[in-house]
């Protein structure tokens, strides 16, 4: 009976009813509490048939029980086939038409009269992290391939010099440059021109390549100009940077006091800070290319410190394109439907978000 096709309907049925009030309460579900709530649904299971019912349930390892306490708790594995059922069967529950009025309202307001693909995924990690009392995390795409819409260089003090750099996706780059020869503020209005008059729509990538092409070939007057842009967008772009992701996560705090081992949270925490933690573990679960939302238990075959751990994540999509993905991490014990729901209402509306500064 290890395999969830051999777990009956009626164990289905109390199974999902023990990891619903595990979800609400915390605390571990003895076969009074489940006959009572059954009972009041007209199922009409007796105490004495619940309790054989999880004894089958955890030879099966779907429950477990706490060696101080006489109920159980559900298992990762119950947790799995609990959100499989969700997603799955004749009435599935994970549709954005489900998620409730009030939570698509704070969702919808929260967003309102944002400009950009990086403060719509700055806020996401937010509004998630409220919504699920998890770690609401986001990351933009990786900047490979992204156009240059328009850069501005101010100057701050004698070669110190701000970059801000607009791509067409909405990203915002802004970065002190320390230059190896100071330049007016002539020559920095001069340099700015001349890169957006020519090379507007152009990936980042291929701007570089393009004004290295050009110093080598002018020998002139024009080739100081060129110098002069060749190091502002060399320190401004710099290569290490073409495929650097942009992370934005809320909500650790949400963390404390879910995990009963306090130095494995540390660890966690310290992982999470990091955020190249989190770009590696959506990057290794999370596929552009899906449509749907995705849940994962096993973080810890990626991250050892993230076991006890779940993922619910999707790519958020603007003009049919992965604009970067947003999810929560938090402990098994989370309300999965309405976070399924919320992660992937926002990675569906995503577009709309982005529509009117598109």
């Amino acid at each position: 009976m290890a395999d969830a096709e051999r777990v009956t309907a009626r164990q289905r049925v109390i199974l999902t009813a023990i990891i619903e009030n595990y979800i609400e309460t915390g605390e571990p579900v003895g076969s009074g509490t489940i006959a009572r709530l059954q009972h009041g649904e007209g199922s009409g299971f007796s105490s004495a048939t619940v309790r054989n019912e999880m004894a089958e349930l955890a030879e099966a390892g779907l429950l477990e029980q706490p060696h101080t306490s006489a109920g159980r708790v559900p298992t990762a594995r119950a947790f799995r086939m609990y959100v499989e059922q969700l997603s799955g069967g004749a009435h599935p529950r994970i549709d954005v038409a489900r998620l409730p009025a009030r939570s698509r309202r704070q969702i919808d307001s929260s967003f309102a009269g944002l400009a950009g693909t990086q403060a719509v995924l700055e806020r996401t990690s937010h509004v998630l992290a409220t919504l699920s009392s998890g770690v609401g995390v986001a990351i933009a795409a990786a900047a490979e391939g992204d156009m240059l819409e328009h850069v501005h260089f101010s100057r701050l003090a004698q070669a110190r010099v701000l970059a801000v750099v607009v791509t067409r996706s909405g990203l915002v780059r802004d970065r002190v440059l320390a230059l190896d020869k100071d330049l007016s503020l002539v020559e920095l209005e001069v340099a700015a021109n001349f890169l957006n008059e020519n090379f507007r729509g152009w990936s980042v990538e291929r701007v570089r390549a393009e004004i290295a092409r050009l110093v080598e070939r002018e020998r002139s007057e024009y080739q100081r100009m060129l110098n002069a842009v060749q190091q502002l967008w060399v320190k401004t772009v710099p290569e290490s940077s073409v495929q650097v992701q942009m992370v934005y996560v809320e909500g650790v705090a949400n963390l404390v006091g879910s995990q009963e081992d306090r130095e494995r949270l540390r660890e966690v925490l310290a992982a999470l800070e990091t955020k190249q933690r989190v770009v590696e573990l959506l990057n290794a679960y999370i596929d552009a290319r899906q449509e749907s939302v995705r849940v994962v238990f096993d973080l810890e075959e990626q991250a050892p410190e993230m076991a006890g751990l779940v993922l619910i994540a999707a790519p958020a999509l603007a003009a049919g394109e992965s604009r970067g993905t947003v999810g929560v991490i938090g402990p098994k014990r989370m309300h999965y439907e309405n976070t399924m729901n919320a992660v992937s209402y926002i990675s569906q509306v995503f577009d709309r978000m982005l529509h009117p500064i598109e």
